[in-house]
């Protein structure tokens, strides 16, 4: 299972963090998050992505899969039951689905659009069990989402709409959809 995510930047600031075990009290999420911070970053960019990290709000054996890609730290606390490999593919689907959402995916992407972010994040893992991991599932539900959006802006000009209508434009695909909404 999942423990938690955390994306932080080259200097420890969290830019994403959803815990799926309860951590009690806003203190101990920000002591878990330096602790997580400080072990990954204390490691060479040559060392492998796996380290059997200390995390005693999560228990003893909890490994800290993780990616570095340019200023950001992915970082998928896991108990010992899931696959690494599997994880490691996991963050690089994750990262691939926000590089297509918001076209070269950013700090300040994910700053300034932590609504869209979660939702990504959302259709690949809930309650720390992986849901999806094929991209192309993942980028149309994002697609459907980004249509059903579109469908509520032009719905609030022009009145209501049956869930039946909404559901015939989605399936009928005549929009020119673009991943950054």
């Amino acid at each position: 299972m999942i423990k938690g995510i955390i994306i932080v930047n080259n200097h420890g600031k969290p830019r994403l963090v959803k815990f799926y075990q309860n951590v009690e009290s806003e203190a101990l999420q920000q002591s878990v998050i330096r602790r997580v911070f400080q072990q990954v970053a204390a490691r060479p960019d040559s060392f492998c992505n796996y380290l059997e990290g200390i995390v005693p709000e999560w228990g003893d054996n909890i490994k800290l899969i993780y990616r570095h890609y340019a200023t950001l730290y992915f970082v998928f606390a896991v108990d010992q039951q899931e696959s690494d490999l599997g994880i490691l593919d996991l963050i690089q689907v994750f990262v691939e689905a926000l590089d297509k959402c918001f076209e070269n995916v950013c700090e300040l992407d994910l700053i300034f659009h932590s609504d869209r972010v979660h939702y990504v994040l959302d259709e690949i893992v809930m309650g720390g069990m992986v849901l999806e991991t094929n991209i192309h599932a993942v980028l149309q539900s994002i697609k459907d989402q980004g249509k059903m959006h579109q469908d509520s802006l032009t719905t609030s000009t022009t009145g209501n709409q049956s869930a039946s209508s909404v559901q015939n434009r989605l399936a009928g695909g005549d929009y020119n959809f673009q991943y950054n909404w």
